[in-house]
Parts: C-alpha cells; sequence; structure tokens
C-alpha cells in the first residue's frame, strides 16, 4: 500500500472592480479665493497647502479633479460644495 503524500492546493483570487469617480470642481466669477480654500478644506478633508493647489488649478484651468472614490462616497461632498454655491459634479 502506498502512501500518496502529494497535496493540491487550489487559490481562488475575486478581482472586485471599483468604479472610481472624480469629483470636478470648476471655475466661477462669484467665489472668492478664500471660499473656494475653506470648502475643500471643510467637505474634502484637504490640507491647507492641497486646497490652495486646487483653487489656483481651477482659477487657471477652469476645472480641477478635487477628490476620487466611489460615487457613494462623493457624493455628499458634492452636494456639500454645491449647497456652498460652488460649482462641481461628479464624473
Amino acid at each position: 500500500m502506498s502512501l500518496d503524500t502529494s497535496h493540491h492546493t487550489e487559490t481562488v483570487t475575486e478581482v472586485v472592480e471599483v468604479d472610481e469617480k472624480s469629483l470636478t470642481l470648476y471655475n466661477d466669477d462669484v467665489n472668492t479665493f478664500d471660499h473656494v480654500i475653506e470648502s475643500l478644506i471643510d467637505v474634502c478633508g484637504h490640507e491647507g497647502t492641497q486646497a490652495e493647489q486646487c483653487a489656483i488649478i481651477v482659477h487657471f484651468k477652469g476645472k480641477c479633479s478635487v477628490k476620487n472614490g466611489t460615487y457613494e462616497k462623493l457624493e455628499p461632498m458634492c452636494v456639500a460644495l454645491l449647497d456652498r454655491g460652488l460649482s462641481a459634479e461628479i464624473q
């Protein structure tokens, strides 16, 4: 009688695709730099320098992606930015 010492190991890998979205802030002629910076800090959790850089990009380029994540994560942030009079959308 022979003893079977071979082992069979099966690895199952599950790939979960996350539909990553981007929260984009748009330039306007109404809001001040300070208001935009304060909003990005309060709503998106940006550090001061990051918020300033985004505000400058929005001013000169017309728009800036300020946060990435799932729609569910970004939607309340987008609403909060809109409530503050900023122009934003999830793409």
